[in-house]
């Protein structure tokens, strides 16, 4: 039986790139073409689909409410037939790099700095996405990235960043208290949660509680599975979302997420690079990745061990 509807395949790539970086320029950069090829592929995608996937304005652009809901359909099904082909063409030899991560630090952190690597001519980086840590142990990969508050068994774990926690919202939510901005006001409306089954990361309610704010109700709550989803439903102005230091600077930065209070709560638990401890002789393009990962660490050296986790 035919497979149908099916849109066009290449404005899916460009779709799940231009939504990932919400910006078609970046988008265009990372997918070597033009910002008019990505502007009309995604044309062409919004035509066919008889939907607006993005909304633009003041040439910012941030995701529709249709729009988010299919990036998640897309990235997911993208990543499966990555992996599929991957698992095909074996990925094994001298010249490959296997790093396994979660769906937060892959979108947030780490494939945003990719392009530089892909300099190093020769190497092939294979990402692996999981946001459970308990499936290291059966994912064949040279390197993995999470987010540790106990140290992984049979592994050496090399120190990222520390864990920073902080409210964000658009600016435009922001605006909306201008006058009467209390903490009643501003956590009272929305709230983004993060699907609960994602319990290695910190709830509203621990954040609220270990920074002493009141017990604070909102009237709307939002639960997403998905955390880079969950950022991108932030900057669309649907509500305040808990934030993590390193994973949010770009969004930052570009000022399509703000923060709302200046409270940070830092904890003992890290952002880590853990590595097999029985994997044998390392291949010299895992070496050169592993250095070239710790030069990506802003005004700092990974430091082996977890003293603080």
């Amino acid at each position: 039986m035919k497979i149908k509807p099916l849109p066009p395949m290449n404005s899916l790539i460009v779709f799940e790139a231009a939504a990932r970086h919400l910006s078609f320029t970046l988008a265009a950069n990372e997918l070597n073409v033009t910002q008019g090829a990505i502007s009309r592929q995604i044309r062409q995608l919004e035509e066919y689909l008889g939907k607006e996937l993005f909304v633009r304005a003041n040439r910012n652009i941030c995701l529709s409410a249709t729009g988010l809901q299919y990036y998640q359909t897309i990235y997911s099904s993208l990543l499966e037939v990555a992996q599929a082909t991957a698992e095909i063409k074996k990925w094994q030899g001298e010249n490959q790099v296997t790093v396994a991560t979660t769906n937060a630090m892959a979108a947030l952190w780490l494939l945003p700095k990719v392009a530089s690597f892909e300099q190093l001519e020769g190497i092939d980086l294979r990402i692996l996405t999981t946001d459970n840590i308990a499936d290291l142990h059966r994912m064949d990969c040279d390197l993995a990235l999470f987010y540790c508050r106990v140290k992984p068994e049979n592994m050496h774990t090399t120190t990222l960043f520390p864990e920073e926690v902080f409210p964000v919202c658009s600016p435009g939510y922001l605006e909306q208290f201008k006058g009467e901005m209390t903490l009643e006001n501003i956590f009272g409306k929305t709230l983004l949660y993060l699907d609960e089954s994602q319990r290695d990361w910190m709830t509203w309610a621990e954040w609220i509680k270990s920074v002493n704010y009141p017990i604070l109700t909102p009237k709307n709550r939002v639960n997403i599975n998905n955390y880079p989803l969950l950022l991108q439903a932030a900057a669309n102005g649907q509500g305040v979302a808990l934030a993590w230091g390193s994973l949010v600077d770009e969004y930052l930065k570009s000022g399509q997420l703000v923060r709302p209070v200046d409270t940070v709560l830092r904890t003992k638990a890290n952002f880590c690079m853990l590595e097999p401890c029985d994997r044998g002789v390392i291949p010299s393009s895992v070496k050169q990745f592993r250095h070239w990962l710790l030069e990506q660490l802003p005004g700092q050296v990974g430091q082996k061990g977890l003293s603080e986790v």
